[in-house]
């Protein structure tokens, strides 16, 4: 028997879909948004702000790497907070954080070098500390932030509820950068334009605070039991839904292949390529001179990047429940694996890196699925613990893979390292394809669907 369902099909059914959810979830992604902004507007730089600052390229891969130690160790605890104290409370203490990371990325070229007990600390390293406390929303919330949205959706429906509030937070990924390209043409020179990017972050992530702790309302949180620590932290790894475990070792070795190069995204454009983009824009009778540095330009590829995705997601949590969470996953790890070997490999033209960041926007089609089926799985009111530990697990044995990539980077050559990356991703996609299972809410609703 057929079923029909008011269901968000484009980006725009998916905004309509997410401004009609519960109130909770509506608050969350509000904040997510200012957030996301916040990070988006700033993270992707901070390898280019670092070498200004006078950082190498090994020591942007160890920057790289200690992203991968926060990402490892802030989302179970993140969890065991969000289950224990409730979303509301953890979220405020997870958001100001934040705002105080961007305050101290803000001011590192203020502080400049320093002499700390005899040792020398380059103004660099506060981009470390900043990290610390910037990336605590992003990690510590991140348990809290899937558990909001199943307390919130039917199983059936989880890649859907997910798609609306992703595709709501990711057009912060496309308005961030596209706002960072235009703040960083207000300076010639990098660091000073930078700032200012900076300075508008720490605001959102104020304004973000103050709104999440003020309207969110808690009467609905599920509250998890107490901690036990280290005893608990192997149970629930050793309880993880089996489910889970194909999915995890598929992903991590996606996230490790994609790990060892991200943070020289920016670098292969504005150092490597050092591509910008020139010319004479006619609109309305009226021309219009365009002279964009490559750091600017990165930051319009980075808001074509986020476009696609914006225009993909919903479509692809709806194609999820005619044909299952997998085949959607597994395409999005196939477009993350590939794109390493691709962006080293494009001409050095503004035009085949725009097409370049387009195709590589298509990776986040199967992110609401991929969230669906890790939570999924869940039992009600665990929701943070289970993110917790799939994360915590994952992003552990992702750790050295930045380091490596900085390593091959400056001592081997970028080619090799973008090219070794793209060798792991398709390792990872190979094995998800082979050995992932379906999440059964989705397997049952498709049987239905075709009766």
């Amino acid at each position: 028997m057929s079923q029909k369902r008011a269901e968000a099909a484009g980006p725009i059914d998916a905004f309509r879909q997410f401004f009609g959810l519960r109130r909770d979830v509506l608050v969350l992604s509000v904040a997510m948004f200012a957030f996301s902004l916040g990070f988006q507007m700033t993270s992707r730089y901070l390898p280019e702000y670092m070498v200004a600052l006078g950082a190498s390229g090994f020591v942007v891969g160890l920057f790289g790497t200690f992203g991968n130690v926060i990402s490892a160790v802030y989302p179970y605890p993140g969890g065991v907070i969000s289950d224990k104290l409730g979303s509301r409370y953890s979220l405020t203490l997870f958001g100001l954080l934040s705002t105080l990371g961007f305050a101290a990325w803000l001011f590192a070229p203020g502080i400049g070098t320093v002499e700390i007990g005899g040792v020398t600390v380059r103004p660099w390293v506060w981009v470390f500390v900043g990290l610390m406390f910037a990336q605590a929303w992003k990690s510590f919330g991140l348990g809290a932030s899937f558990a909001v949205v199943k307390q919130a959706s039917d199983p059936s429906r989880l890649a859907a509820g997910f798609a609306s509030t992703e595709t709501f937070r990711r057009t912060a990924f496309l308005l961030g950068p596209v706002l960072a390209a235009i703040l960083i043409g207000l300076s010639s020179e990098f660091t000073v334009s930078f700032q200012f990017v900076l300075a508008v972050a720490v605001l959102f992530g104020a304004g973000g605070t103050v709104a999440q702790h003020v309207l969110y309302d808690a009467s609905q949180d599920t509250l998890g039991g107490s901690f036990d620590g280290l005893t608990q932290i192997r149970e629930d790894l050793a309880e993880m839904p089996t489910e889970l475990r194909p999915l995890l070792v598929g992903d991590t070795l996606v996230r490790f292949a994609n790990g060892m190069v991200y943070v020289f995204f920016v670098l292969v454009v504005t150092q490597i390529a050092g591509v910008g983009l020139e010319g004479t824009l006619s609109l309305l009778g009226a021309s219009y001179r365009i002279d964009l540095s490559p750091q600017a330009f990165f930051g319009y590829l980075l808001g074509l990047e986020m476009l696609v995705a914006l225009l993909v997601m919903a479509p692809a949590a709806k194609l999820a429940e005619r044909v299952g969470l997998k085949p959607v996953v597994a395409a999005g790890f196939a477009v993350y694996a590939v794109f390493p070997g691709v962006l080293i490999n494009t001409p050095e033209t503004a035009a085949a890196m725009a097409v370049v960041f387009a195709f590589s926007g298509l990776r986040f089609a199967g992110l609401p699925s991929h969230k669906a089926l890790i939570v999924g799985p869940a039992e009600q009111g665990s929701g943070g613990r289970v993110t917790g530990s799939y994360y915590l697990l994952r992003n552990t044995i992702v750790i050295p893979s930045a380091a490596l990539g900085g390593y091959l980077w400056e001592f081997v050559s970028p080619t090799v390292a973008f090219s070794v990356a793209a060798g792991i991703g398709l390792v990872g996609t190979g094995y998800f394809l082979v050995y992932g299972e379906e999440f059964d809410a989705y397997r049952w609703y498709i049987v239905a669907l075709r009766c």
